[in-house]
């Protein structure tokens, strides 16, 4: 079997693990504790759709004590007399289904919930959970510890592929997105950092409640949680809020404030090219960590670490990166991890354009030196989970986008990337379907091309 046939063959198989397993009585049965995707074993559930979590988080740095309520409001695919949620370490005080008293146990990372009554398939129906402890990150992922870990100041909950799980109870995989409240309970003067739109704060007793709320649907990685002291900006850009924020350890004047101070620019740059901006509200974070090497395209404010700062001059460059996920992987989401580069190469491919209008590179130029040295033994699809964060996802990946470009010409190539984006807005996609999209737009058939690009063990012919 080719790598091009395993694109349909592998959602075929996705296809089948997530509705359900044995069969409890005639009408319901357990949802499957796993989604199936192989990248993630024992990651995310099914027998449901999530549409919405609304979180009340109380955190304590003096303890590292966090207490959560959690209502997550879902809808049966199938009809279920149980089903899995997942949560990493906590302990849970109690959990309601549509308002009654359930039966739970965990399970490893997965609490299991039994409710009064079968859930038929298409009932919308509410998980309430009380939860809480120390929270733990999870160990041993390639970008380091994903999820909940405390600093000198507060903490931060961040990670790839996997972080959701650590803070509160989730269907974690990014083909279960959903909508976002979160109020964030922390001592006065602590700044509590998320997602979307800000919603206010408020103190009492020596307590401040930060609240924010996402109305786009949110693949559950993409949630952030950040604490601790920074020097919060908030302002509008094109009619939008704008939340930037910067660790207090990090200089005023450094180079991580002066790149934030430029993501409405480089948005509106993207946008130019990609389409409207997708989201409510714009931001960023830039935290003084040492352990987060890596930046993240956290929904609407994504998370730098200190490490891309580290030199005399801003880093613009991973601000487009990260902005340009807004677009490829945050907005349109991967269905399984297994075609990351359709965020990688991208977002990768924003660079170059942003450095060529920024006074850099040439984007031929970055083709051209790319092409030279890449390993082309190493696939961009189903790269194997180790190196999901690779040069063939990364860079290969951007040649792709490239390659397509120069078959396709400019005008069909930006029409085929707006298209793309308006039409799989808010949802999830494969390559697979990737293809079938540039082929449908370009009017010819592009799959030889992205055999070659993606996949291909030598280095393809120059379009």
């Amino acid at each position: 079997m080719t790598r091009g046939r395993r694109w349909y063959a592998a959602a075929l198989a996705v296809a089948l693990l997530v509705t359900g397993c044995t069969d409890d009585d005639g009408r319901f049965r357990a949802g499957a504790a796993d989604v199936g995707d192989p990248y993630v074993p024992g990651a995310g559930n099914g027998g449901y759709d999530v549409a919405h979590y609304a979180l009340k988080v109380r955190y304590d740095p003096t303890s590292d004590q966090l207490s959560g309520e959690a209502t997550v409001t879902a809808t049966a695919t199938s009809g279920l007399s149980r089903f899995h949620l997942d949560l990493a370490g906590l302990t849970v005080d109690r959990v309601r289904v549509d308002g009654a008293p359930a039966k739970y146990r965990r399970d490893g990372n997965e609490l299991v919930v039994t409710p009064a009554h079968g859930l038929p398939a298409g009932k919308r129906f509410t998980v309430e959970v009380a939860y809480g402890g120390v929270p733990r990150p999870l160990p041993g992922g390639e970008l380091g510890d994903g999820g909940f870990q405390a600093t000198g100041d507060g903490a931060i909950a961040l990670g790839q592929p996997e972080s959701a799980s650590t803070w509160f109870p989730v269907n974690d995989h990014p083909s279960d997105k959903a909508t976002y409240d979160v109020e964030i309970t922390v001592p006065e003067g602590l700044a509590a950092l998320g997602n979307g739109v800000p919603k206010g704060q408020d103190s009492q007793g020596g307590w401040t409640t930060w609240r924010w709320a996402e109305g786009s649907p949110m693949a559950s990685y993409l949630t952030t949680l950040v604490i601790g002291n920074y020097r919060v900006s908030t302002g509008t850009h094109a009619g939008k809020p704008l939340v930037t924020a910067v660790a207090a350890e990090l200089p005023a004047d450094g180079p991580a404030a002066a790149s934030l101070a430029r993501t409405g620019e480089i948005a509106d740059f993207l946008a130019g090219h990609f389409g409207p901006y997708p989201f409510d509200a714009y931001g960023g974070i830039a935290v003084a960590d040492q352990r987060i090497r890596y930046a993240l395209e956290t929904q609407t404010r994504p998370v730098y670490g200190p490490g891309f700062f580290a030199g005399n001059r801003p880093n613009t460059e991973v601000v487009a990166h990260e902005l340009a996920h807004q677009w490829f992987g945050d907005s349109v989401s991967l269905a399984r991890w297994s075609d990351i580069w359709l965020n990688e190469g991208f977002a990768t491919y924003a660079e170059w354009l942003w450095n060529e209008h920024d006074g850099g590179r040439s984007v031929a130029r970055a083709f051209a030196d790319r092409y030279a040295v890449i390993d082309w033994t190493k696939p961009t699809v189903d790269p194997g989970r180790a190196a999901m964060f690779g040069d063939a996802v990364y860079q290969r990946g951007a040649l792709a986008v490239h390659a397509l470009r120069r078959a396709v010409g400019d005008e069909t190539f930006f029409r085929i990337l707006r298209g793309w984006l308006a039409e799989r807005r808010d949802g999830t996609a494969t390559t697979a379907d990737f293809v079938g999209y540039a082929e449908r737009v370009a009017g010819r058939p592009l799959r030889p091309l992205f055999d070659a690009w993606l996949v291909g063990a030598t280095a393809p012919a120059l379009p």
